[in-house]
Parts: C-alpha cells; structure tokens; sequence
C-alpha cells in the first residue's frame, strides 16, 4: 500500500509527528495527510493527497508546509514513485478548533 511508503518517508525526511489519523492528544506542530482521490492507468497508479501542516501559529504552519514542499521535491526518487504533482496550497485555518494550518494538495504518480 503506498500510504504506508508515503508514511515512513515523511516520518523520516520531517522533524514533527506524521499521522494517517489525528489521535486525540495531538499538540501541533504535527503533520496530517490523507488520500482524497486516486486512479490507475496502463498499471501505473495516480493517488491525489491532501497534506495538512498544524502549528501553534500560522507563521509555524506556514513554515511546515514549505519543508514538507521541499521533502516531497524528493519522493519521485523512491523507486515507487513516477512523478510527483504539485496542485495547490493555501491556508486551512481550523476555524472551529482554532487552530491553525495549511493544507498542500498534490498528485503522485506510483507503481
């Protein structure tokens, strides 16, 4: 299953927790990603994830989603990996937790 490859390259390449699945006693900064979408053509897969980067302050996630942009530059280099595509990022301030976080959104191509 690529999550669980995804998984362990972000635990490794970032310097704050990674999560599949929010856990309760969660205290930012963290890293949140799941899968939103996915396709598979000619046996090459297409898997659209969402990132979310929670901080204490915007500027603290702000930060966070810019190195985890610059750790998955990296990831077409794992031998499961076609391409990775950039989408978007913005602000994803959790308005009724409040707290704050952004949220990268990219495709990656895998085998």
């Amino acid at each position: 299953m690529f999550e669980e490859v995804l998984l362990s390259y972000l635990k490794v390449s970032l310097n704050v927790p990674v999560y599949m699945e929010r856990p309760e006693d969660a205290l930012p900064p963290f890293l949140l990603f799941e899968k939103t979408g996915g396709n598979r053509r000619n046996k090459l897969y297409s898997s659209v994830f969402a990132f979310q980067s929670y901080g204490n302050s915007l500027y603290q996630s702000a930060l966070l989603n810019n190195k985890l942009k610059e750790v998955l530059d990296g990831l077409e280099y794992l031998p499961q990996v076609s391409s990775v595509r950039y989408n978007t990022d913005y602000n994803f301030t959790d308005v009724q937790r409040k707290e704050h976080r952004y949220q990268a959104v990219y495709e990656i191509f895998h085998y």
